[in-house]
């Protein structure tokens, strides 16, 4: 299967308190880890605050297009939590308690099964529900985009069991690898006519230049690499480190992204 048939990922991460430096956005790492460890990639990250409208707005942008979206927070019962509604705000859905989470939290809560609690699962209507292992309060997904808690502790079992369960026909499927060296004391301006040349020859793979004006003990240098297919990224290095050591530059392989 090419590269060009297998879906894209993108993150929607949600909260006022990371975009005020409260909190640390974590979700983005790990999520690139996640799919990583799967031969997946991660093609977009958006930042949204707690607004209904920025919500909205941004959700009808990403339902419109193809790629797989892991949205993060924003699903609680509180006041400021404005993504359930807002998903379905951007879909033009009603909303409606989903039979499968309200078993689940009546099963968490029991006698104290709130309506308050029970808002926590309702859904835009036509919405799966998403196991919550930590404290099964689901998550859901509707239209490839999976919506789970701002909490690490919930939210990142919920994605692995999303990949595993709904994915894995995707694991590894492409071609795809990226190699990097690192180029001491080399300034880009010197390496263009190399660039443009690999570039010319492996249209099939993308080089990457990223330079450096070094500090914290490291000297200048540039992170020269490719990414594409394993054979052809395989061969364009080759000849980059030929090359650069012709030139006599000192290099080392960057650790494998």
């Amino acid at each position: 299967m090419s590269a060009d048939t297998t879906p894209s990922f993108g993150a929607i991460i949600i909260g006022d308190e990371i975009l005020s430096g409260r909190r640390e956005d974590k979700h983005f790492a790990k999520l690139l880890e996640l799919l990583k460890a799967r031969g997946l990639r991660l093609a977009s990250v958006r930042y949204v605050a707690d607004e209904p409208p920025r919500l909205v707005q941004a959700l009808k942008e990403s339902f419109a297009g193809a790629d797989i979206v892991f949205s993060f927070g924003g699903i609680g019962a509180t006041p400021d939590d404005h993504t359930r509604q807002s998903a379905a705000a951007a879909l033009g859905l009603p909303l409606a308690l989903h039979p499968e989470a309200e078993a689940e939290i009546r099963a968490r809560f029991g006698d104290e099964t709130t309506p308050q609690r029970l808002q926590m699962g309702v859904y835009p209507e036509g919405s799966a529900i998403i196991p919550n292992p930590y404290n099964r309060i689901p998550g859901f997904s509707i239209r490839n985009h999976f919506f789970v808690p701002g909490f690490p502790v919930m939210a990142w079992p919920m994605v692995e069991w999303v990949l595993d369960t709904c994915f894995a026909g995707l694991h590894h499927r492409t071609d795809y690898i990226e190699r990097s060296v690192v180029v001491w004391e080399a300034l880009e301006g010197k390496l263009i006519d190399l660039m443009e040349s690999i570039t010319a020859d492996f249209p099939d793979a993308t080089l990457f230049s990223l330079p450096s004006v070094g500090g914290e003990g490291l000297p200048r240098h540039i992170e020269l690499g490719m990414k594409g297919p394993a054979g052809r990224v395989d061969e364009a290095m080759a000849r980059i480190t030929a090359e650069i050591t012709r030139r006599g530059y000192a290099w080392e392989p960057r650790a494998d992204l």
